[in-house]
């Protein structure tokens, strides 16, 4: 089995568990897993959905992945679409440190956020014309924007 396969089955069972109903896609980008839950029911998923729970959940399965591959799992984990909506929070800082610039900061620190999430700051960063880097050390890692 793969990654992929691995950490489907993982929470098709945390699904079963918990007595929700979800459709879990797998595809594989750049060589990294991506797993997406998704219901038809309205608010079904909506207490996996959380940006903190999504996070939790995702450490878990790479866990499970890691324990029966013995390798370590770089998956990222998508439930009811919390990925997308983080991706427009993400983007919403962006602007406000960018308008932060704009009235004459010299930089602007983002708050602290995943390596996963640096990442997608970095290339938004990128795509409104400024550059960005990553400073601080474990959990007070964080992106710091000024202008290019």
């Amino acid at each position: 089995m793969d990654e992929g396969e691995i950490a489907a089955d993982y929470i098709e069972e945390l699904l079963d568990i918990c007595d929700f109903d979800g459709d879990i896609d797998i595809e594989v980008r750049g060589g990294r897993s991506y797993i997406s839950v998704d219901a038809s029911g309205e608010g079904s998923l909506r207490a996996l959905s959380k940006p903190d729970t999504v996070t939790a959940l995702q450490e878990l399965t790479r866990i499970a992945v890691q324990t029966k591959t013995g390798e370590f799992s770089r998956l990222i984990l998508d439930i009811g679409g919390s990925r997308q909506t983080r991706e427009a929070e993400l983007g919403a800082m962006v602007d406000r440190a960018v308008e932060r610039l704009e009235e004459g900061a010299t930089a602007a620190s983002l708050p602290p956020m995943s390596s996963y999430e640096r990442k997608l700051v970095h290339d938004i960063v990128a795509a409104r014309g400024f550059v960005s880097e990553s400073e601080g050390e474990g959990r007070d890692r964080h992106t710091v924007i000024k202008r290019g």
